[in-house]
Formats: structure tokens, C-alpha cells, sequence
């Protein structure tokens, strides 16, 4: 795998609705969502712009879902953005991104997905260990 599938998926974004607190959102929280990528949704509740209605996709949803799809404000993303893990990353299932992906016609990932292929060092890989000179404490 070369890139990470969340950079070439935002199905996530284009799925459900981005729900959070008043409080994570700028101005009370610099770190957060920019005011303006935000709405009004229960007394103390907020959502990403976008997400409030029947056929979400955030504001911040950057690119076409399946190819080049991203958080633009990935740095500054609500929580609940940061606790959807995708699927098999961290060797667990995640139900919410099959859901995202298969909405759009994407397949669900798998853990052959996060395979990592072995890497040689040559100069490195071929110094037999016997040889290899211990460090001297």
C-alpha cells in the first residue's frame, strides 16, 4: 500500500453527520473547527456544515471520494472525526467505515490493506550478525 486509505477515501465525510460540542469549535477552542464550518444543532451541540441534513458531505471534505478524498482542516477536525479508526488499521474492525465506504461503492478494508512489505537495507541487511560490531557502553 502506498498511501494511506484515507487519503484517497472521505467517505466518512460524506456519510454521517459531524456532530460537537459548542465548546471544540473556534473561537473557544483554537484547535478546533473554524466558526464558519460550523452550525447551530441542539442547545449545546454543534455540527460540520454540511453534515446537519439528509445527504451529508462536510465542508471540509476536500477532493472526490474514492480517489483523492481528505479532510481539509484534518489538523483541526472535530473528536469525533479523530475516533473513527479505519477499519483493520489497528487490527480492529470499524463498522462505521465499512458503512462510509460501501455507501459509496467502495469496498470494505481488509487487514491484507495494512500489510507492509519488508524492506532491505542494502549495506545494512548483508553484514552477517557474528561481524556486526556491538556498541560499547
Amino acid at each position: 500500500m502506498s498511501r494511506h486509505p484515507c487519503i484517497q477515501c472521505g467517505a466518512c465525510c460524506a456519510t454521517f453527520r459531524v456532530s460537537l460540542h459548542w465548546s471544540e469549535a473556534q473561537p473557544n477552542n483554537p484547535d478546533g473547527p473554524p466558526a464558519e464550518m460550523v452550525v447551530p444543532l441542539r442547545r449545546h451541540e454543534l455540527a460540520m456544515r454540511g453534515t446537519e441534513g439528509a445527504n451529508p458531505r462536510c465542508v471540509a471534505l476536500r477532493g472526490t471520494i474514492g480517489v483523492d478524498g481528505h479532510c481539509g482542516i484534518y489538523p483541526n477536525r472535530p473528536s469525533v472525526c479523530r475516533q473513527v479508526e479505519p477499519s483493520w488499521e489497528f487490527g480492529r474492525h470499524s463498522p462505521q467505515c465499512d458503512k462510509g465506504r460501501l455507501a459509496h461503492g467502495l469496498r470494505p478494508l481488509t487487514p491484507e490493506d495494512w500489510a507492509m512489505v519488508p524492506v532491505s537495507l542494502p549495506g545494512v541487511d548483508e553484514v552477517p550478525i557474528a561481524a556486526a560490531p556491538l556498541p560499547q557502553v
